[in-house]
């Protein structure tokens, strides 16, 4: 049986002056573009973001699921230390990583004008073309309940390594 982490409050508006001076504490920086909180904490934290695929000057943004909860990033950047890219690419099924990367992309790919004539976001989760890039965004995308088999790989990597 797979593991899941709770769903939590989730929010579709978009990013509050709040919301912005949360998520700039929790990168250290202020976000290049516009973003709405997806996925928070039940103490209202954010947790996952929704980026825009465009940032504020042009700039295509492929990453449309940013993991910004430190406890999560910290759990999934040991794992990433630890050679999980690799192993979640060698462990997960190609099929259903390639439908989560199209997915991606066409979720993200969807919110762009069709008059828009500049640079344009590529490939799937993270902006990869196929394969894992980045466990965090695989994570992210899992997160807001779209299916990743990366995501869910991470999920049960950090499910096991908790201690209740």
């Amino acid at each position: 049986m797979q593991w899941r982490w709770p769903r939590l409050s989730s929010s579709a508006e978009h990013a509050s002056s709040a919301d912005i001076e949360q998520v700039t504490a929790l990168l250290g920086r202020r976000p290049q573009g516009d973003f709405t909180v997806v996925v928070r904490r039940n103490d209202g934290t954010p947790r996952v973001v929704r980026n825009a695929p465009l940032l504020h000057d042009g700039t295509p943004m492929p990453t449309r699921y940013w993991l910004v909860d430190p406890h999560d990033v910290t759990h999934v950047s040991r794992l990433e230390a630890a050679g999980g890219v690799n192993t979640a690419e060698r462990e997960v099924d190609t099929v259903a990583l390639d439908a989560a990367h199209a997915a991606y992309a066409a979720e993200r790919d969807a919110q762009i004008t069709p008059e828009h004539t500049g640079p344009r976001p590529y490939g799937g989760v993270a902006g990869t073309r196929c394969g894992v890039k980045c466990l965090h965004a695989h994570y992210a995308n899992w997160l807001v309940g779209n299916i990743d088999p990366v995501g869910q790989w991470v999920a049960d990597r950090i499910a096991a390594s908790v201690t209740p």
